[in-house]
């Protein structure tokens, strides 16, 4: 993208930590200490990792196992379940099948599953998850279908901490994030090892801020998620933490609150491993018919909103027939 290189000396980015087990005792302090450093990070640099939030480190590793087993399948297993074939557009993505940046094709594989829903009920991103057969990988579609409902759990509480953070009703976004209807989508990837010459030539996903409202990532300890400060015009490493995850703001909480949070431009570059590394990406883009448009304590006396209000559907539409 010709944006810029690596940085070199004292990073002018520092990505936030914030424990969020206050939120499971219900102190009060705790909590407006929580939603001031949300409101802070939210801002700048618009990515922040969150420890304390309860979800089963065993439920974890046992995902991470199955991935493993899931993307050793045969190529031709893999393809049966190509994401092509879905009505919903789940399931596998072959590497190169996204391309976010011109210069390079994706180098990664995926896996989307979502909330299941019958054929007959399919629209955009919704509709019956495609799954491999028990015998080829016993136990994927179970722990996948587990790890999805406790990170849509942690969604709807990341939500409620946001509106907390906005000096909203702490039940704002409920509707938004825990309806039937939301659009909620968990999207597993794969990198392959990469060498110093392959590193040079390919991104494991090319830069872009992401699509919907806000974005929980769990990586492994491989690393190579960059975010990009554009003061400096520089990228900088999210350091892996053991059990932690990434949370960033995207496209549309950013137009949400006139640009009080902020979409951060970030990517995944390849790094030089002999290992595969995996990552696991939850999506909540929100109630697909719910129309978008500036949330009131965003909206200084005096000012006006920067956008025009827009359907959520319609949001992601746009941006889904960009990057594929």
């Amino acid at each position: 993208m010709g944006l810029a290189s690596e940085a070199r000396g004292p990073s002018p980015i520092t990505i936030p930590i914030i424990d969020i087990s206050g939120y499971f005792t219900g102190d009060s302090q705790s909590l407006s200490s929580i939603a001031a450093s949300i409101s802070a990070a939210a801002q700048s640099p618009g990515f922040f990792q969150i420890v304390g939030h309860q979800v089963s480190p065993d439920l974890i590793s046992r995902l991470l196992g199955r991935l493993a087993a899931f993307f050793a399948l045969p190529e031709e297993k893999k393809y049966a379940l190509h994401r092509r074939n879905s009505v919903a557009l789940r399931g596998f993505e072959a590497v190169g099948d996204q391309r976010l940046e011109k210069e390079f094709a994706d180098s990664k594989e995926g896996f989307m599953i979502g909330l299941e829903a019958p054929t007959e009920d399919a629209r955009f991103l919704q509709g019956p998850n495609q799954w491999p057969d028990e015998e080829d990988v016993q136990g994927f579609r179970e722990i996948m279908m587990d790890y999805f409902a406790e990170m849509r759990n942690l969604s709807r509480i990341m939500f409620r901490l946001v509106a907390l953070s906005l000096d909203l009703e702490y039940t704002y976004f409920d509707e938004f994030v825990g309806s039937d209807n939301a659009i909620s989508m968990c999207r597993a990837h794969r990198y392959p090892p990469t060498t110093e010459e392959m590193a040079k030539k390919t991104r494991g996903i090319g830069a872009h801020t992401d699509f919907g409202a806000l974005t929980l990532l769990l990586q492994d300890e491989i690393g190579g998620l960059e975010v990009f400060h554009r003061p400096s015009e520089t990228w900088h490493a999210v350091q892996p933490i053991r059990g932690a995850f990434v949370v960033n703001i995207g496209d549309m909480l950013e137009r949400w609150t006139n640009d009080h949070y902020t979409s951060t431009l970030h990517r995944v570059i390849s790094p030089v491993s002999g290992q595969y590394r995996y990552s696991v990406a939850f999506f909540n883009e929100g109630l697909r018919d719910q129309i978008i448009e500036c949330i009131p304590t965003c909206l200084k006396s005096g000012e006006k909103a920067l956008y025009e209000p827009v359907q959520v559907e319609a949001h992601l539409k746009k941006r889904y027939n960009i990057s594929y």
